[in-house]
């Protein structure tokens, strides 16, 4: 049974990926009204009669989403039932589900009603923290933590200030990032690391500055991962789960960056794009864990 629990915790992890790659080729595609404004049917048919692109990408993102529905519904229960006895796992249960559902919500309201560009960002972060819940649960169901020896961690008040700011620092981050998207400024500024060749390089209109606005939150959000990442160096190299964690969020963190700089570079290259996407949700699955691993440090300063 702990196998099959396993599987399912994969699985589902996997397919929550694909719901966040899919919404984000939604939005890069502007396929969000291929299916009209009917929902969840496409142009009220269950089979369409005309087929396409937008329609099909479309519909197949809304197909991965029921299937995700399902399997976090079921992953959540199941380990409600075979791990509840953990702590963090009915509230991990329960966060999957509940944000997996409201970005379906929004989603669907974008569809029949139209939504505002600041709203239609919110649909990202969302699922964002849906799939970070989804991939907690399944560590938990892995018992990483125990194969870190994390139940013998102690982290001191500067790497927990740095581990919960960043992560809430990384989901306004994330936020900007969609609201160019959804703003259709990822191309405003024709150059990097400046906008454009004006004197000083600087932004002149209102797509211009909300894409320099995004590229300056990225650079703060590098600048503290870094400095997080070498303070793990420095202080933290027997504890391996907090040394090993800001390496990978480091080299994650300048994969985002460069991804960045290629989206603008190649003119918005849908794989580029993609990756851009991938690798930002990664990066926010391990700052999850991190927060994971603070509550189990509270625990551990008490029995110590």
């Amino acid at each position: 049974m702990q196998r099959a629990l396993k599987g399912l915790g994969v699985l589902t992890s996997i397919v929550m990926l694909l719901v966040l790659l899919g919404g984000a080729l939604v939005t890069k595609t502007e396929s969000g009204a291929g299916c009209g404004d009917s929902w969840p049917l496409c142009h009220g048919e269950l089979i369409p009669s005309e087929i396409t692109p937008e329609l099909v990408i479309e519909l197949s993102h809304r197909v991965v989403s029921g299937l995700a529905g399902i399997l976090v519904l079921l992953l959540a229960v199941s380990s409600w039932i075979l791990i509840g006895y953990k702590r963090e796992t009915k509230f991990l249960s329960s966060l999957s589900f509940f944000f997996l559902i409201l970005q379906a919500l929004i989603g669907a309201a974008a569809v029949k009603w139209g939504q505002s560009d600041a709203v239609l960002a919110l649909h990202f972060g969302i699922s964002l923290i849906s799939f970070a819940s989804v991939l907690l649960l399944t560590l938990l169901i892995f018992e990483v933590d125990k194969k870190f020896d994390a139940e013998s961690l102690i982290i001191d008040k500067r790497m927990k200030f740095h581990m919960i700011g960043i992560i809430s620092y990384c989901y306004i981050v994330v936020y900007t990032g969609a609201f160019v998207r959804h703003k259709e400024a990822s191309l405003a500024c024709p150059n990097w690391p400046m906008c454009s060749n004006r004197p000083y390089g600087l932004p002149a209109t209102l797509h211009e500055w909300i894409q320099m606005g995004h590229r300056f939150a990225a650079a703060l959000i590098f600048i503290w991962v870094a400095i997080a990442a070498y303070k793990a160096f420095k202080y933290y190299k027997h504890q391996k789960v907090v040394y090993y964690g800001w390496m990978i969020a480091f080299v994650l963190i300048t994969m985002q960056v460069m991804s960045g700089a290629l989206v603008v570079l190649t003119g918005l290259n849908l794989a580029v794009a993609l990756a851009h996407a991938l690798i930002i949700s990664c990066l926010f699955g391990v700052l999850s864990y991190f927060i994971l691993l603070i509550s189990r440090n509270k625990i551990n300063r008490q029995l110590n």
